[in-house]
């Protein structure tokens, strides 16, 4: 394999982790090792969660949010910033542990910009990682700093949304 890419999934619209999921999924048929670590999502059960499984060791998901927490305006809880600590501590071993070829970090758009996680600690990781992993950041407002360190970055853009209309969540599409 060659030089590992950074790639950014960002933007309103849908679709974000479902694009670097694809990825993922597409490397698994090349034979690559991939981890995706989930920062926000919580313990309860998903699609993708439930799918991966069949994918293992090759395709791996890793929990490590609480779930919905406060946005980037509100003071956040003590163990929110301790979870979100932890959270960054585990993907920095993953990410130089230099067992997979691709490394998706869902949602850590989203704990810059909450003001969980420093930029400027996200981007000395990023520049130091083993030279052959790709990774996948995904989330919601992506930071300047880390678009312009990207090789790719796709912005996801709502155009219309059923939520808007009265629809819920739908298994096998938000969940």
């Amino acid at each position: 394999m060659g030089n590992g890419l950074l790639l950014i999934h960002t933007g309103d619209g849908k679709g974000k982790t479902t694009a670097a999921l694809g990825l993922g999924l597409r490397a698994v048929g090349h034979g690559m090792k991939v981890l995706m670590l989930q920062f926000f999502k919580g313990p309860w059960p998903t699609g993708e969660l439930t799918a991966i499984k069949r994918l293992e060791p090759g395709f791996k998901i890793i929990p490590l949010g609480q779930g919905f927490v406060k946005t980037r305006n509100e003071e956040h809880s003590a163990a929110t910033i301790e979870n979100a600590r932890a959270s960054w501590d585990y993907a920095k071993q993953e990410i130089f542990s230099d067992l997979y070829d691709i490394i998706i970090l869902d949602e850590i758009n989203n704990m810059i910009d909450h003001g969980l996680l420093r930029v400027e600690d996200v981007i000395a990781v990023l520049q130091e990682r083993p030279n052959r992993l790709t990774v996948i950041l995904t989330g919601r407002n992506a930071h300047d700093k880390i678009i312009e360190l990207a090789d790719m970055v796709t912005e996801m853009r709502e155009i219309k949304h059923h939520y808007k209309s009265g629809v819920n969540a739908q298994k096998g599409i938000e969940f």
